[in-house]
């Protein structure tokens, strides 16, 4: 049964909610989370594609949400010259339902109650201070008190907004994408691929992301700023038409996806946000699955200090932000400043890039290098992404 009051209620089950939730109720405090839709993962508004060190620290791996395991990147430039990326790590292609579904049944394993069908339609405020949270229920009007709400409701996050937090960003720290499921395809079944070029997907990239021998996410995401005349679905047909003509769409996801910073403010009294509806998405890529869990296991965790201490005050909760800087902020926004001079780069620079990475010995070859091969006559970048590598290797 769903109660009148939880400590906290988490908007969204999506895996940064889940996550958020599972270490709040663990460590003791009383969680509802409400999703709008009839399940968590649906609809899949995602590329799936994610690495095994960012999700093995929250979830057991397991083969029934992996379609594929994924050991080589490839890129692909311009002129259609191509190398492979080695040394990496392991990756996956989901299965966001099954992967979803799996996320939020641990949290309710860990103590948490999840409500679907539930539509959060505002906040509750008493005595000026945020006190719960209004939500329609299978056509019914209902209120839930708590003390705290965690917004995770992705990059169209209304929670922030209706606590008065400033959750826009720049048209140029947006993508705008689309992305086809696509059947009778010949893909590498252990390789994802992107295609680079201002003719291509200009501010962006186009991907492949292979979730069998011959069915892929084929997918393209174009910086808010550069898709004006030409949108993505025009440059997407043409990829297609150009490399897939005889495969079969069986699913189309359109969407935006944020490629800025962290939010300045992610917490204020009696309220916290969460991965996507924080901005917390890595930049270059626009990949947010792993941020987000990782800044949801720190969210979840203070979101239950802050019920033992019985303090909701925005003070008390900025201890979040501080921990998300140190673990991931601070390398978010150096990712930012690699993608404000990828995202301007000529057709010419990416051949050349792509060039140098041919040249590069298969056990040699890293991201770190290419990285930097990138960015190259920016030696305060360069090593900027140094020191963002030797924390990421720390975590």
């Amino acid at each position: 049964m769903i109660s009148s009051k939880y400590d906290v209620v988490v908007i969204g089950s999506g895996p940064t909610g889940s996550v958020t939730a599972r270490y709040a109720a663990e460590n003791g405090a009383s969680v509802l989370i409400l999703e709008r839709d009839r399940e968590p993962g649906i609809p899949v508004r995602c590329a799936e594609g994610v690495s095994h060190n960012g999700i093995a620290p929250f979830i057991d791996i397991d083969q029934r949400w992996i379609a594929s395991r994924i050991e080589t990147a490839k890129l692909t430039a311009p002129n259609g010259e191509s190398a492979y990326l080695y040394n990496n790590g392991i990756g996956y292609v989901l299965e966001r339902r099954l992967f979803d579904n799996a996320l939020a049944e641990l949290a309710c394993r860990n103590g948490a109650q999840l409500l679907t069908k539930a539509n959060a339609t505002g906040l509750v405020w008493k005595n000026n201070r945020i006190s719960g949270v209004k939500y329609t229920h299978l056509g019914q009007k209902k209120e839930v008190l708590c003390d705290l709400v965690i917004g995770a409701d992705g990059v169209e996050s209304r929670v922030g907004r209706w606590a008065g937090i400033k959750t826009d960003v720049a048209l140029k720290d947006i993508d705008t994408c689309v992305q086809y499921t696509m059947v009778d395809i010949k893909v590498e079944k252990d390789t994802i691929e992107f295609f680079f070029g201002t003719d291509i997907s200009p501010g962006g990239y186009v991907w492949i992301f292979p979730k069998s021998e011959d069915t892929a996410n084929v997918g393209i995401g174009i910086s808010g700023h550069m898709a004006t005349e030409k949108g993505p679905k025009y440059y997407l047909d043409n990829f297609v038409e150009r490399h897939f003509p005889k495969g079969k769409i069986t699913c189309r996801v359109y969407g935006g996806v944020t490629t800025a910073k962290t939010l300045k403010k992610i917490v204020k009294n009696n309220i916290m946000l969460v991965g996507d509806a924080a901005r917390q998405v890595n930049p270059l890529t626009g990949g947010g699955i792993a941020q987000g869990m990782h800044a949801a296991s720190i969210a979840g965790k203070i979101a239950a200090e802050a019920v033992k201490r019985e303090d909701f005050s925005s003070q008390f909760l900025k201890k979040y932000r501080k921990e998300w800087d140190i673990r991931l902020g601070n390398i978010q926004n150096t990712m930012y400043s690699m993608k404000e001079k990828v995202i301007n780069m000529s057709n010419d620079r990416f051949n050349r890039l792509v060039k140098v990475c041919q040249g590069i010995p298969r056990d040699e070859f890293s991201l770190k290098k290419l990285f930097t091969e990138a960015v190259k006559g920016d030696p305060k970048l360069i090593l900027d992404i140094a020191k963002a590598f030797v924390v990421y290797k720390m975590k």
